[in-house]
């Protein structure tokens, strides 16, 4: 079965870098066959209720500022799969979970500078999903429980985002790492690896330093992790295949599950 990952997308300035966080996506392709296709939760597509990309080509969403123009000229022709769409719809409505088909949107950089990184050619369908963050951890668990067949149909499932994200906490200069975003990430390892659901779906009062690597502003970046976690409930296994920081907090996490 193809894996469930959840991958950090990190500044959108990963898109034009060469640095051993790229290196290392450019090579995570080949760690798995070539999937039928992707679908990709985003941090950067909010919305209440799950949203389902319909659209058959997409558009590529700058949704950032003040970076260099090489970025906006960035263009990352992926297409959809509407069967697919339409086996996710029926997924989700056997759950009793609702949904929305969004037909314009194209995708944010949430998706494209992971998924250009991983498929530099946009040779494989992409189906792109939105996340909530306003839910409880267990209902976005469920949502990606819901999504778990997927996996036995070479379909690989990325949720993108973020372990450690508070841009209030960013340091420009320097290259150490702040011991408060690696306590938060070292308390998650532990807990992931363990699949304790109890302790995780609790992790803003009971991870260290919560409140700094997942402020309330950024929840939106972390939670993609329980939907990644949901879709490999059958196999609860979960392997960290990356670590690393950007000025001094922001992480690049990658989390293989199942």
């Amino acid at each position: 079965m193809m894996p469930a990952l959840f991958i950090a997308h990190g500044a959108p300035l990963l898109a034009i870098e060469e640095n051993e966080y790229t290196s290392f996506l450019a090579g995570l392709s080949q760690q798995f066959p070539k999937p039928k296709a992707v679908v990709v939760f985003s941090a950067h597509w909010l919305a209440e209720e799950q949203n389902i990309s319909e659209v058959d080509h997409y558009s590529t969403i700058y949704d950032f500022g003040g970076f260099p123009d090489e970025l906006y000229q960035i263009n990352y022709p992926a297409f959809n799969d509407l069967e697919i769409v339409q086996e996710i719809k029926s997924l989700l409505s056997t759950q009793r979970i609702g949904y929305d088909a969004d037909t314009v949107r194209g995708l944010d950089h949430g998706a494209w500078v992971v998924l250009r990184l991983l498929y530099p050619n946009a040779e494989v369908p992409v189906v792109a999903m939105s996340v909530n963050p306003y839910l409880s951890p267990q209902d976005q668990y469920r949502i990606g429980v819901a999504l778990s067949s997927l996996r036995k149909k070479d379909i690989l499932v990325i949720a993108s985002g973020g372990t450690v994200h508070n841009l209030g906490a960013i340091r420009w200069e320097g290259n150490s790492v702040d011991e408060w975003a690696l306590q938060f990430d070292e308390w998650l390892e532990k807990r992931l690896i363990e699949w304790d659901l109890t302790s995780l779906y609790q992790y803003r009062t009971l991870a260290p330093y919560a409140k700094f690597a997942v402020p309330t502003y950024g929840t939106e970046h972390f939670v993609p992790i329980f939907y990644a976690m949901g879709v490999a409930h059958e196999i609860q296994k979960a392997t960290l295949l990356y670590r690393g920081y950007r000025y001094g907090s922001l992480s690049h996490s990658v989390w293989q599950f199942g």
